[in-house]
């Protein structure tokens, strides 16, 4: 798997193969990748230039992460952590494509607070996205379950949650309660702790 150690998308594809059980079949290759400083060998496997990719035995190379984690749901005999039908489907790839949501509201609000050159920022955007991310945090406050079984969409959560806070982007545990709590004991799972974020983004 083409990788990057600072990449919530990646690390999603990581988290996810560790919790199915499939670790040790899985070779991490780290690649820096970022929109401004081309890396010709990702661009070979994914036009977009983007990580993570999942090569496969056969040469055929997967992307995005969703796409990946539902190949590496394929796998395993276990429980699918993508639910196959039914209501707990759409709960689960609901919440997918929110943590998908506020990864992608946090590389703008990157880009406009911190990456960008200052006299090209564009503040009005930066609040914008921020506040994206403040309403998903008071969303998932209300309306996560604790309960349930981990599914893709809480591996999204996750390490989307811990990219946030890696990155300093935005307080979501403040006033939060079941939000933290939930954020605290899912990083104590051993496919977190084995896969922290570290390195910055080079441009």
């Amino acid at each position: 798997m083409l990788y990057q150690t600072h990449s919530p998308f990646a690390r999603k594809a990581l988290v996810f193969a560790l919790e199915c059980g499939l670790g040790d079949r899985i070779e991490v290759i780290h690649q820096e990748t970022s929109p401004t400083n081309r890396n010709d060998r990702v661009f070979a496997a994914n036009p977009l230039g983007k990580v993570p990719v999942l090569i496969l035995p056969d040469g055929m190379a997967l992307f995005d992460s969703d796409v990946i984690c539902e190949y590496l749901d394929s796998l395993h005999t276990g429980r699918k952590l993508i639910p196959v039908t039914g209501t707990e489907r759409w709960k689960a790839l609901r919440l997918q494509a929110l943590a998908q949501g506020m990864c992608d509201a946090g590389v703008l609000y990157r880009w406009e607070t911190n990456r960008r050159p200052e006299n090209l920022r564009y503040p009005p955007l930066a609040e914008g996205q921020k506040t994206k991310l403040i309403e998903a945090f008071d969303y998932l406050e209300s309306e996560l379950d604790p309960k349930t079984p981990i599914n893709g969409g809480h591996i999204a959560l996750a390490t989307g949650l811990d990219w946030i806070a890696f990155r300093e982007l935005a307080d979501f545990r403040t006033g939060r309660p079941r939000l933290s709590q939930w954020y605290e004991d899912f990083c104590d799972r051993p496919s977190m702790t084995q896969t922290g974020f570290s390195g910055q983004t080079h441009d």
